[in-house]
């Protein structure tokens, strides 16, 4: 089994003045993973994280020049580079795939078009600046389709969803040039809700009917949402199975506290779940000692199970001056107006909001 890390805002960090110690001594983080035996960096790419006045939106505002420069680094230090294109200028996920603001207006034709060009200027410059993929995201937990509402799986009732040959035929403009460009780099199909065998049945069988050409089914697995091992690994088999396609774990992460890093918060957790709810699901402790259970039997389970890859998602996101997930415009963009801007997740790294690794840290290796 192979492992990465996403450490798309590891340059907001550094311009942030933000440090990483081991055992008290000062460290570069990336440097101690390659020595834990971590080979891939995965690197999303927003296509114009910027408002309109050329206000940043963070949470890493990784457009292409920060995709470039960041590649750049990380091959040098020995990372095989994984491309996240998420076809959006901000974060997409699920709950969100709002359309680049350039083709905000375009008709269904156009928009294939632009895709099929964004991905190939996007991998034409990889190429010039010499930067080899390993392997390529087209688009980032599609599971409800991407580029809404034109690429968008809708609900429709007990049936299956409908739109799949919009939502396909999109897929294929990204395929298609990273097929022509970089033949040898493998393509991922990224979804969540990593517990659901229906919908993966669903999806996938779908790519499957429209002749989809890939090469990985992606995966996140955040417990919180996901659910048990149990439930992970039953639908990696189903997948690996039906299929015949090798599953990587895409992202994964887990929390060390719920103690929030701003003091006098009134007691604010620091990852909105409610642990005592019943609702979500929490099988170790959020505590160092949890985290560390929780990593070293997620490795133990994805070596029994054939997990080709798995990626621990932003392990150093650690709080620092004007480190946030959104700035107020980045909001405005995904319509998530009102909430805090701030490190939502920096309980869920790897090194502690004092920057010191935690004990998870040494059982991330293989």
């Amino acid at each position: 089994m192979k492992l990465g890390i996403d450490v798309s805002t590891y340059y907001e960090e550094l311009a942030a003045g933000v440090k990483y110690f081991i055992k008290g001594k000062e460290v570069d983080p990336l440097h101690e993973f390659l020595n834990n035996g971590v080979k891939y960096s995965r690197i999303r790419l927003w296509n114009n994280p910027f408002s309109l006045d050329g206000k940043p939106y963070l949470g890493g505002t990784t457009d292409m020049d920060n995709f470039i420069k960041l590649a750049k680094h990380m091959a040098s230090l020995g990372y095989e580079i994984i491309l996240d294109i998420h076809y959006s200028d901000f974060w997409a996920d699920p709950g969100k795939q709002t359309l680049p603001k350039a083709w905000a207006n375009l008709t269904f034709e156009e928009l294939k078009k632009e895709v099929y060009k964004f991905t190939k200027e996007t991998l034409e410059r990889t190429k010039a600046e010499g930067i080899k993929l390993s392997h390529i995201q087209i688009g980032n937990e599609i599971t409800n389709g991407f580029m809404w509402p034109l690429g968008r799986l809708f609900e429709n009732g007990d049936k299956e969803r409908t739109n799949y040959e919009n939502f396909t035929s999109l897929l294929k403009e990204g395929i298609k040039v990273t097929r022509e460009l970089m033949p040898e780099t493998k393509i991922i199909i990224h979804l969540e809700r990593s517990y659901d065998i229906k919908v993966y049945d669903e999806v996938f069988s779908n790519l499957k009917k429209y002749d989809v050409d890939y090469d990985f089914i992606g995966m996140s697995y955040y417990p919180y949402w996901h659910r048990s091992f149990d439930e992970l690994f039953a639908n990696v088999e189903f997948c690996k199975k039906k299929f015949n396609k090798e599953v990587i774990i895409a992202e994964v992460g887990y929390g060390f506290t719920m103690e929030d890093y701003i003091k006098n918060n009134n007691g604010q957790p620091q990852l909105k779940i409610d642990v005592n709810s019943g609702e979500y699901y929490v099988p170790y402790p959020l505590t160092k000692e949890g985290q560390k259970e929780f990593i070293k039997e997620f490795i133990k389970r994805c070596i029994e199970h054939n997990i080709d890859m798995a990626i621990y998602w932003e392990p150093i996101w650690i709080p620092g001056e004007n480190i946030c997930w959104a700035s107020v415009e980045g909001q405005e963009y995904i319509n998530e107006v009102g909430k805090p801007t701030r490190n939502e997740w920096a309980n869920q790294c790897l090194f502690d909001y004092e920057g010191e690794a935690t004990p998870a840290f040494f059982e991330y290796k293989i």
